[in-house]
């Protein structure tokens, strides 16, 4: 079972290891899980994934394996034990439920009564008193009520009274695919993070203190600056119009950034970038900054992120004057490749939809312009984004 169950980890393209695999092994041959299949997903969960973005995938393949096991009733008489059951009865159940529980033959019976039911139900069931469903008074099922119930399938627990909780998945938002949050962007723009010691000494450099006093036969001691976030980003970001769509992802990802970088520089712009950006929204007409200026005070190791759904007329791209705002003198494709050209490392980010993107040609002039480092706003396009950053 447990080869089945690496080879279905790896259809589903979560990359676990070998060796990963023959760790999962020997913490289990050492008794780490305790023959409860609780205590065994979280062990294999922390053995094998390495990405928290894969741990819905883990959840789903884990279900589909081990489906059923802790529902035999070996596996509840190990997972629960009788005294167990009975000392947690003592402390949170009334006399009127003891009561009910008795009647229904104690805790032996509720087991077998289980057992039974799995393997004569075939359909889901709402509601009622016997069958395995949802918004019933049966002792199995979900959103309903019993004072000894086991719950299947429930979100979370409702009123506390559960005495089994399985089939839970916490981490479908996780995905890559998934809408973009500002915690799971911030653990991918981590990746982006280089650090370089600069400054003033300022920290105890323990390694070189404890060679240094072995070799001097004194205390040593050593000190060494501390260390920051080396990368310097340049972000642009697109605001009005259509990018009110869009609102939502944009402030999340500046929310982000903000936090996960200390050398961080923003400007906005309206659909295509022009020969003005400013950074005050109230004051976009009066409080302009040139773009000149922005590209000579930056230097060319600053990384560059646009964000914009790249939505508009291709005049506006290719056309002086072609802004629906004012009369440019330059075409905006003029000003983007003046960008590429000073910053190796640019790309843009677009919340629409990548299945979306053939149907507005304006979308696949500026991905040219980028030469093609255009991805989608998701935490699988930020992956890719920060790889291209990078190198």
């Amino acid at each position: 079972m447990f080869e089945t169950f690496f080879h279905e980890l790896r259809s589903a393209k979560i990359p676990v290891t070998l060796k990963e695999y023959l760790t999962l092994l020997e913490a289990i041959d050492a008794g780490i899980a305790q023959g409860r299949v609780e205590d065994f997903y979280y062990l294999s969960r922390a053995a094998l994934v390495k990405d928290e973005r894969n741990l819905d995938r883990f959840d789903q393949v884990f279900g589909h394996v081990f489906k059923g096991l802790e529902l035999t009733a070996e596996a509840i008489e190990a997972a629960i034990p009788e005294d167990w059951l009975r000392r947690m009865s003592e402390l949170h159940l009334s006399d009127e439920d003891k009561a009910k529980i008795a009647e229904l033959g104690g805790w032996d019976k509720i087991m077998e009564e289980l057992q039974k039911r799995l393997a004569e139900q075939k359909d889901r069931h709402q509601g009622g008193n016997k069958w395995i469903g949802t918004g019933g008074t049966s002792p199995f099922g979900a959103y309903g009520y019993n004072p000894a119930g086991i719950r299947i399938g429930q979100k979370e627990s409702r009123h506390r009274r559960a005495i089994k909780v399985w089939d839970k998945r916490e981490f479908k938002d996780l995905a890559g695919t998934a809408e973009v949050g500002t915690r799971n962007i911030k653990v991918a723009l981590r990746k982006l993070r280089q650090f370089a010691r600069t400054g003033a000494p300022s920290e105890l450099d323990l390694d070189s203190t404890v060679r240094g006093t072995a070799e001097r036969g004194f205390l040593d001691i050593h000190m060494r600056p501390e260390r920051h976030n080396a990368v310097k980003l340049l972000m642009f970001f697109d605001i009005g119009g259509s990018m009110d769509d869009h609102i939502k992802d944009v402030e999340e990802l500046f929310s982000a950034t903000r936090s996960e970088f200390k050398h961080l520089e923003y400007y906005y712009f309206h659909n295509c970038l022009y020969e003005g950006v400013w950074k005050d929204n109230a004051r976009r007409y009066t409080g302009r900054t040139s773009t000149w200026q922005v590209l000579n005070t930056y230097p060319s190791d600053y990384k560059v992120i646009f964000v914009g759904d790249a939505s508009m007329s291709p005049y506006e791209i290719t056309v002086a004057g072609g802004s629906v705002e004012h009369m440019n003198p330059e075409p905006g494709a003029l000003w983007l490749k003046r960008v590429t050209d000073i910053y190796k490392h640019a790309v843009w980010l677009n919340p629409v939809p990548e299945r979306h993107w053939d149907w507005t040609p304006s979308i696949g002039l500026v991905r040219q312009l980028f030469a093609g480092r255009m991805y989608p706003l998701t935490l699988d396009g930020l992956d890719v984004a920060i790889r291209t950053l990078l190198h």
